[in-house]
């Protein structure tokens, strides 16, 4: 068989507050917290997952939640910047929205056509805003506190520092089948499936950059789409063919993934489309309410015990009730 890529699945990253984080994703940025769990392999600490209305792949950008992490350095071997779309005609809203709520931004850039804003979250994560021009790239969160002509409506992109990034694009465009839409000086752009929002990577070289240190304010991993089980399976004896350790397929009860580190440092994930995030709520009480799976449930009174206490967004003032303080860029 002929597995797919189809885009990205979902971007991770690392926070330290809890409250601040959802503050910001939720109160702020108007993303709906689709689900609200722990990590499953270190069960006292949250694991946030925010999206659309129901968290389509391609939409969702999560948490884990470390309070007193040490601040992350962005470097090569890391995604460096995940660009969320919204809009062409939104993005003087948002920098209104920003400059309100005194977050750091740039002013807007231009990149393979697209006009954009970089910013950052209160970790020191970086992100973008990028204006898309037509109507068919996503369907926003209408219940949020971002009026939905302006909401984000899902991943645009995510960018990767590389050393050097011949071998990185070898695997992307000869294995993964990503093809090359284009290039700006060091930034090499690649796309999947049908290319357009949610499935485009851009790698940059920096060859003398420093290498980054995963910590607060900064990625863990990206993971792509893949359609089925059974792409996902073909995936793993592909990529293990090539000589990568490929993690065996783990349970990550809303879609099921295998890992594997590519050649110049950045963690990947091949991650299922389905069950999605419905799976074990209804859509409209997603995130209300602590999931864990199964074999944690008979810890659940220790786990929750352990948790910080944490305030569920409702309103757009609840940004307010987090200092932004952003640390350096």
């Amino acid at each position: 068989m002929n597995p797919e890529i189809r885009g990205i699945h979902h971007i991770t990253a690392i926070a330290g507050d809890p409250q601040r984080n959802i503050d910001f994703y939720a109160g702020l940025l108007g993303l709906r917290l689709v689900k609200r769990t722990v990590n499953f392999d270190d069960p006292g600490a949250y694991h946030f997952y925010y999206g659309d209305e129901t968290g389509r792949p391609g939409t969702i950008l999560t948490f884990f939640s470390w309070p007193g992490s040490p601040q992350g350095r962005r470097g090569t071997g890391q995604v460096i910047a995940a660009a969320f779309a919204v809009p062409e005609a939104s993005l003087d809203y948002w920098a209104e929205r920003f400059k309100a709520h005194k977050v750091p931004f740039e002013e807007p850039l231009s990149r393979f056509g697209e006009n954009s804003i970089a910013f950052y979250d209160p970790d020191g994560l970086q992100l973008e805003m990028t204006g898309v021009s037509g109507s068919g790239y996503g369907i926003p969160w209408r219940e949020g506190p971002v009026p939905p002509e302006h909401a984000v409506r899902g991943l645009h992109s995510a960018t990767l520092s590389e050393e050097g990034y011949e071998r990185t694009a070898a695997l992307l465009a000869e294995t993964l089948g990503f093809r090359l839409g284009g290039q700006e000086e060091n930034r090499f752009r690649y796309e999947a499936g049908t290319g357009g929002p949610r499935a485009i990577v851009d790698v940059v070289c920096l060859p003398a950059a420093p290498p980054g240190r995963i910590a607060a304010g900064t990625v863990h991993h990206i993971a792509w789409r893949t359609p089925d089980d059974e792409d996902q399976k073909a995936w793993r004896r592909r990529i293990a063919g090539l000589g990568y350790y490929v993690s065996p397929v783990l349970d990550r009860q809303y879609f099921r993934s295998i890992y594997f580190r590519e050649t110049g440092g950045v963690l990947f994930e091949i991650a299922t489309d389905p069950p999605g995030f419905t799976a074990d709520e209804p859509s409209e009480a997603l995130g209300q309410s602590l999931k864990l799976p199964p074999w944690l449930e008979a810890n659940r009174r220790c786990i929750e015990a352990d948790l910080p206490d944490i305030v569920l967004p409702g309103r757009e003032s609840d940004f307010g009730r987090s200092s932004y303080n952003s640390p350096s860029k």
